[in-house]
């Protein structure tokens, strides 16, 4: 666990409000027909044009700037040629490194009008997203952001993916600790200032089950369901929550 400093989280701030940029200009391109590639070389010029690097590009050899995870598709779908189409949702999901931190984020969006149970699906995961938000304070547990998300996605009828997890984040895109989006609250570390996680669940519609394409990226659900994936980094600070790169985003003390 690798505590920052006020300046750093700041500098974690910048990074975040660019992929915060790029996830509002993705949000306003996505519709029937866009490519998920088009997608990814806007977010690219984007993220070079604001004088960061692509964190996703080359890491573990992955070939893209975002991943971009249509319907079934839990998370680390790569970007293609294939045209979205009306209905689908996609979750995207950016990082970069800029002056030596990172930041990540990721929505899912809706491609034109999606049925009442997908729509159901994004507002819970967003949700569970802000009520995750609503346990970064000092002196809480970690266990304890798991399972706001746990309570909120089950309540509603859906399931927490297992196999994926969040994570801590500086000046490495994946520090310690691990983030999981389930768990007994009052568990593992206490939550200290200094301490940026990225939280991210990720929810099935269906069953939890995982299933690997053979690219060894591509997570879809093992039951074929719809599933989405919404995450904020977030510090620890003696104010409580500050989600880097949104300061509209505000959780009442």
């Amino acid at each position: 666990m690798v505590l920052k400093a006020r300046g750093e989280i700041d500098l974690m701030d910048e990074a975040n409000a660019i992929v915060h940029a790029v996830l509002d200009a993705v949000a306003q391109r996505v519709a029937p027909g866009v490519t998920t590639r088009e997608l990814d070389a806007l977010a690219e010029d984007l993220i070079r044009g604001a004088g960061a690097v692509p964190a996703f590009l080359d890491y573990r050899g992955y070939p893209a700037t975002l991943c971009t995870s249509i319907n079934d598709v839990i998370v680390h779908g790569i970007p293609s040629n294939l045209p979205l189409r009306e209905g689908d949702i996609v979750g995207v999901d950016c990082g970069v490194l800029h002056k030596g931190y990172y930041g990540d984020a990721a929505r899912t969006f809706a491609v034109g009008e999606i049925d009442a149970e997908a729509r159901r699906l994004l507002e819970v995961t967003r949700r569970s997203l802000h009520r995750a938000v609503e346990q970064v304070r000092p002196g809480g547990r970690l266990s304890d952001i798991g399972h706001a998300v746990e309570v909120e996605v089950e309540e509603a009828g859906f399931a927490v993916v297992r196999e994926f997890v969040g994570h801590g984040i500086g000046s490495a895109l994946h520090e310690d600790p691990q983030v999981p989006n389930f768990g007994r609250p009052g568990r593992g570390p206490r939550l200290q200032p200094g301490l940026v996680l990225a939280i991210e669940p990720m929810v099935n519609a269906g069953r939890p089950g995982v299933s690997m394409d053979a690219d060894g990226w591509t997570a879809r659900t093992a039951d074929g369901s719809l599933s989405a994936h919404f995450e904020f980094s977030v510090a620890v600070t003696e104010e409580g929550p500050r989600v880097l790169g949104r300061p509209e985003f505000a959780v009442a003390a």
